[in-house]
C-alpha cells in the first residue's frame, strides 16, 4: 500500500538522481511520469502508482519546496482533464503507452473535437461524418466549432457520425485525430475580450487509421460521456493554486482570492453592503472549493478495474456538472463585483488585439478582463441550461423532458 511516507521517499528518489537545477525540464518531467509521480492515483507504468488522488498533494508539496518544474496544466488542460482518463478508461493498451506520457509532459498538447455549429447544444445531433474505406481507415469531413487550444494541438479527441441510420446517439465513433495531417484546418474565432483562444476546425478528407479509434464502432456517445463529465469536474472542481497557501481569499491565485486582494488594498472603496456580499461570496466560494476536493476524490481509476471491462474506480458522474454550474455562477458574480468595487478602474480594458494565448489567465489580467471572460464560462464545457437538466434528471431524479426525436434515426431528424 503506497502512503505518504512512501510517496516522500520515491519523492526524494526522484530528486536526488535529477536535481531540478541541473535537469533539463523535459528531461524532469519525463522521469518524474516515469517514476509513477505524475498522477500518482493513475497505473502504475502509466505515470502512478495506484495510489489514493488524495496523495498526489504529498508530491506535489515536496516538488513545489524545490522549486521543480511542472508541466504547465493551463497550457495542457484539456488533454490532463478530459483526453487522459477517456484512453485510460477506452484505449488499448498501445494507445495509453503512445499517448499518455507526452500527454503528461506537455510535450504533445491536446484539444477537443465536439461541438459543432449546427448542433447548438444538442451534441448527438452532430453532423460531422466518418466513412470508412476499403483499407479500413475513417474519412472525416465536418467542421467544428469553440475549439479550444486546435492552433497549438498536436491531437484531438473527436466524435463523429459513422452511421445516420439509427438514432443520433447511437451512430457516433470516438477517434484520435492528428491535427497535422492534410485536410485539417484551423482558423481563430475572436472573442469578446479580442482574444482567439477558441478556434473553428474544418475536417475535409481527413484520414484516420481505424487504431486511433477508442471505443467500439457506434459507441461513440458512450465514450464522450467520460470526456464529458471530467470535463465538467474539471471546470468546475478546478483547483487553483494560491500564494502562500491557504484559503482562497489569503492568495491571489483564485478569482475570490484576487478580490479579496483588491478590498485590502482599497479601504477608500469599501462600503458595508460591498463587505456583506464579498463575505457572501467568499463563503461561496470555499463551499464549491471543498465540493470541489471531494469530487476529486471518484477519480481515481485502477487498470484492473479497466481491463475487467468495468469503470474505472470513482469515474465522475452527474454531479459534476453541478459543480461546473456553480464554477460559472460564482465566476460572474465574483468578476461582476470586482469590476463595481473598482469603479471606474474595474472598467480599465482596452486591449482589444487579436491575441493566441495558450491558456486562460483569470487571475493575472484585469478586472475588465475577467469580467468579460466569465461571461463564456456559462457556455463552454455545457451550457448552463444543458447542465440544469442534467443535475434536474439525473441527480434529483425529476421526470425528463419530453423528447420526440429520440428513436428517430438521424437522417430524419429536421436540420
Amino acid at each position: 500500500m503506497t502512503d505518504a511516507a512512501e510517496l516522500r521517499r520515491r519523492t526524494a528518489e526522484l530528486l536526488a538522481a535529477n536535481p531540478p537545477g541541473g535537469t533539463d525540464r523535459l528531461d524532469f518531467l519525463r522521469a518524474r511520469f516515469d517514476a509513477g509521480l505524475a498522477w500518482v492515483h493513475f497505473p502504475e507504468g502509466l505515470g502512478g502508482l495506484d495510489a489514493p488522488r488524495a496523495l498526489q498533494a504529498v508530491v506535489d508539496a515536496e516538488l513545489d519546496a524545490v522549486g521543480a518544474p511542472g508541466n504547465d496544466p493551463g497550457r495542457i488542460g484539456i488533454g490532463l482533464g478530459m483526453a487522459a482518463p477517456t484512453i485510460l478508461r477506452y484505449g488499448t493498451d498501445e494507445q495509453r503507452r503512445r499517448f499518455l506520457r507526452p500527454l503528461w509532459t506537455g510535450e504533445e498538447v491536446w484539444c477537443q473535437l465536439f461541438s459543432e455549429p449546427g448542433a447548438g447544444s444538442d451534441l448527438a445531433a452532430l453532423a460531422t461524418r466518418a466513412v470508412r474505406d476499403d483499407g479500413g481507415d475513417w474519412i472525416v469531413d465536418g467542421q467544428k466549432v469553440w475549439t479550444s487550444s486546435a492552433h497549438l494541438a498536436r491531437w484531438a479527441i473527436l466524435i463523429a457520425r459513422t452511421d445516420p441510420d439509427v438514432p443520433k446517439h447511437r451512430g457516433i465513433s470516438y477517434f484520435v485525430c492528428d491535427m497535422t495531417d492534410p485536410g485539417v484546418e484551423v482558423r481563430p474565432l475572436r472573442q469578446i475580450t479580442g482574444e482567439a483562444e477558441f478556434n473553428e476546425v474544418f475536417l475535409t478528407g481527413v484520414r484516420i487509421p481505424d487504431a486511433h479509434r477508442l471505443g467500439e464502432v457506434g459507441e461513440g456517445w458512450r465514450v464522450a460521456q467520460t470526456t464529458l463529465m471530467n470535463e465538467r469536474v474539471a471546470i468546475g472542481g478546478v483547483r487553483t493554486p494560491r500564494e502562500g497557501g491557504g484559503t482562497p481569499a489569503e492568495g491571489r491565485g483564485s478569482m475570490i482570492g484576487v478580490a479579496a486582494a483588491d478590498w485590502r488594498a482599497r479601504p477608500e472603496l469599501r462600503t458595508h453592503d460591498l463587505h456583506r456580499r464579498l463575505l457572501t461570496l467568499w463563503v461561496e466560494a470555499e463551499v464549491a472549493r471543498l465540493t470541489g476536493e471531494r469530487l476529486r476524490q471518484q477519480l481515481s481509476p485502477t487498470l484492473n478495474s479497466v481491463r475487467a471491462g468495468g469503470a474505472p474506480t470513482g469515474q465522475p458522474g452527474p454531479e459534476g456538472s453541478g459543480m461546473k454550474l456553480a464554477f460559472a455562477r460564482l465566476a460572474q458574480q465574483i468578476s461582476g463585483w470586482e469590476v463595481e468595487f473598482l469603479a471606474e478602474d474595474g472598467l480599465a480594458y482596452d486591449d482589444w488585439t487579436l491575441r493566441r494565448p495558450e491558456g486562460v489567465d483569470f487571475t493575472g489580467r484585469e478586472a475588465g478582463y475577467r469580467y468579460l471572460r466569465a461571461k463564456g464560462n456559462s457556455i463552454e464545457g455545457g451550457t448552463s441550461e444543458v447542465l440544469l437538466n442534467i443535475v434536474a434528471e439525473r441527480v434529483l431524479g425529476l421526470p425528463p423532458e419530453p423528447r420526440t426525436d429520440k428513436d428517430v434515426a438521424w437522417k430524419d431528424l429536421p436540420r
